[in-house]
């Protein structure tokens, strides 16, 4: 049975950035990553993928390139976690053990919990930037007349901006291409505002009443009729939403609460959760608004139950957005945690205050950078607010989204330098 000092479940952004910062600080620590896949994806940019305006094989990198010098890769599939037995169960190595384990293995798609979604999904006109980007652009294009409707699941998923990412991206298409007059734009969400920060939400809500996007809170999606391109939505608050009809949008009520819109092309986020053998273990929470996610101080990121155990990006239940940025200001936590456990049997003054960023590209050639923390407290970097205002559109941060974040993620965060 092999045994490692500190083992990493996952090679994505959190588990490589992790890795990479605890060989920095001591190359002579025994590290293992568990990671089934030869390929590195910068998700990010799937959003302009979506939009044509990114090659998506830029977007993919060989695994091997950014697994740490000295890091042991293995390359299998984590079955089931043993925190009691300080062991991780793998498909085909069988069983490891550590002294300490680092959970980062991201989230997973839960097609079946719209109806219709899985035997629709990448075809009829229905697409997600989060599972084929380039089908995205397909539809776009195509897309000359009639319904645009994009809308996200209720519930966590990751990059929660890029659904409205991708509606202003589809949007500015129609306009460049002279076609807007014949599209209707929807965005349709379980949320009840377009962004939970005040600061941002104002810039969009003015964004969309200028574009003339018909924006429905509390609606909920719960069926995809692909074939005959009807969605149907629960509306989530019925008083507040007042189960409003616009006949422009063709929409129907059927019956109680939900009703139906048609559509020529519709995005959605697919409902995720996190991977089996962390819901069915012993690190998720077993009930509540954070059911099968790990259970971690929110602070620390240390597991409440297993004080070797730390949970970091996606999959741990964070009351934060679920975003590569989060990760970054979390990786360095876990580190010094990690270390000063070793070292001390206990703590680093160390605290992650919930930090996250949606970089919200409004179209081409414009961003609202979205920072913030527990609570949906505006956190903007001190040095980039002081030289433009990140509430507002700007040029330069789509320059940053486009081609400065892409080259900091491949050459300084998995490497451990940021």
């Amino acid at each position: 049975m092999a045994h490692h000092q500190i083992l990493i479940i996952g090679g994505g952004t959190g588990g490589i950035m992790t890795a990479a910062q605890l060989k920095r600080k001591d190359s002579k620590l025994d590290v293992a990553i568990i990671e089934p896949s030869d390929k590195h994806y910068y998700q990010p940019a799937w959003t302009l993928v979506g939009a044509g305006t990114y090659d998506y094989q830029k977007t993919i990198r060989e695994e091997k390139r950014y697994i740490p010098k000295g890091v042991k890769w293995i390359k299998d599939w984590v079955t089931s976690l043993d925190p009691k037995e300080n062991a991780v169960d793998t498909a085909e190595q069988g069983r490891l053990t550590y002294d300490y384990l680092i959970v980062s293995p991201g989230m997973v798609n839960n097609l079946d919990a719209i109806d219709g979604l899985e035997d629709t999904l990448g075809k009829n006109g229905v697409c997600s930037v989060y599972t084929d980007p380039n089908y995205v652009w397909e539809v776009l294009k195509n897309t000359q007349k009639g319904q645009a409707v994009f809308t996200q699941p209720a519930g966590a998923f990751k990059c929660g901006g890029a659904p409205q990412k991708i509606m202003y991206l589809a949007e500015h298409h129609f306009r460049k291409k002279g076609v807007r007059k014949d599209v209707n734009v929807v965005f349709a969400t379980p949320g009840s505002v377009i962004f939970g920060v005040k600061d941002f939400k104002e810039t969009l809500d003015k964004i969309i009443e200028e574009r003339d996007i018909y924006f429905k809170p509390f609606h909920k999606p719960i069926a995809i009729d692909g074939p005959n391109k009807i969605a149907t939505f629960e509306i989530t608050d019925a008083e507040k939403a007042a189960l409003e009809v616009i006949d422009t949008l063709g929409e129907k009520k059927i019956e109680g609460n939900i009703l139906t819109m048609p559509f020529d092309m519709l995005h959605t986020a697919p409902p995720m959760r996190a991977p089996d053998f962390v819901r069915h273990s012993e690190l998720a929470y077993a009930d509540g608004p954070m059911k099968g996610y790990g259970e971690v101080d929110i602070h620390s990121l240390q597991n409440k139950n297993f004080a070797n155990v730390f949970i970091i990006g996606d999959a741990a239940g964070l009351p934060t957005a679920k975003t590569g940025a989060a990760i970054r200001k979390q990786a360095p936590v876990v580190v010094e945690n990690i270390l000063e456990l070793m070292a001390h049997q206990k703590l680093s003054d160390e605290r992650y205050e919930g930090y996250s960023s949606c970089p919200l590209v409004t179209g081409y050639g414009s961003m609202v950078l979205a920072e913030f923390k527990y609570d949906n407290v505006r956190d903007s970097d001190p040095l980039i607010s002081t030289f433009v205002d990140t509430t507002q559109e700007q040029y330069s941060m789509w320059l940053l989204k486009k081609y400065g974040l892409p080259y900091l993620y491949w050459n300084h965060m998995l490497r451990g330098r940021l």
